[in-house]
């Protein structure tokens, strides 16, 4: 039977304080996990004793990130692209692996204005985010309920609450996410298993270079004064850190 979570305040004295999370004994598979936001999340679980499967497109930026941390650690190789390539190389190594943790964490559409896309953009980004959410959701659900527990886990945007400008695709299909993950809650709430989103605002991502690099041409500036304009509109005054979003 699926161990209970283990959570524990400690009271160091001349420190603030921290929140211990024992996930041992759990397994937890990682969508986006070779870079940026999804690698920081891989790390933290894997550092909270949880067995991390990684998947992602590039296999050697995998391999580093494994090697890294450890032995009981794994990672397959998908392009989520190629939807009927990699579902069913997933479905098969879920099979093998049941997950206890699911980290939907997908790369975001290419920044521009809400009309300068095409259909296509938004089907390609449908696909990227909601359908492959949807097809590994409903792959690992059944494990969950077996067990009475299961964690699905949302990376999502901020957008879903104030859309970005120059961020149109993105802002559409993070709103449907949200839709389908509050929905999938009520669903499956029940059988011991959560879904939650994460809404990451601005993170010192790659991507974020590309919006900075968007808007900066749009509005005809340098990137350095784009970025510190951005910057500036966050209440911490600095971008955030993939780490702490892990």
């Amino acid at each position: 039977m699926s161990k209970t979570l283990i959570f524990s305040v400690t009271y160091p004295s001349k420190e603030k304080n921290r929140m211990q999370i024992s996930l041992e004994e759990k397994h937890a598979l990682v969508l986006g996990s070779s870079k940026g936001i999804g690698r920081a999340i891989a790390t933290q679980l894997a550092n909270a004793g949880a067995r991390v499967t990684c998947a992602a497109r590039s296999e050697v930026e995998l391999k580093k990130l494994v090697n890294t941390l450890g032995e009981s650690h794994a990672f397959i190789s998908v392009d989520l692209s190629k939807y009927d390539e990699s579902i069913p190389a997933l479905e098969r190594y879920i099979r093998e692996n049941p997950v206890d943790i699911l980290v939907n964490n997908t790369g975001g559409p290419s920044p521009g204005t809400l009309m300068e896309a095409d259909w296509d953009q938004f089907a390609v980004a449908l696909q990227m985010h909601l359908r492959v959410s949807h097809a590994l959701t409903g792959l690992v659900l059944p494990q969950m309920k077996t067990v009475k527990y299961g964690r699905i886990i949302n990376i999502i945007s901020t957008s879903v609450k104030i859309p970005i400008p120059g961020l149109g695709v993105s802002n559409t299909v993070r709103g449907a996410m949200a839709s389908w993950s509050k929905t999938l809650a009520t669903e499956v709430a029940p059988f011991g298993i959560t879904v939650n989103n994460i809404l990451p605002g601005f993170i010192a991502t790659g991507r974020l270079d590309a919006l900075i690099e968007k808007n900066a041409n749009d509005s005809n500036v340098s990137f350095e004064k784009m970025q510190a304009q951005m910057e500036k509109s966050v209440p911490a005054g600095r971008f955030g850190l993939p780490e702490e979003i892990g």
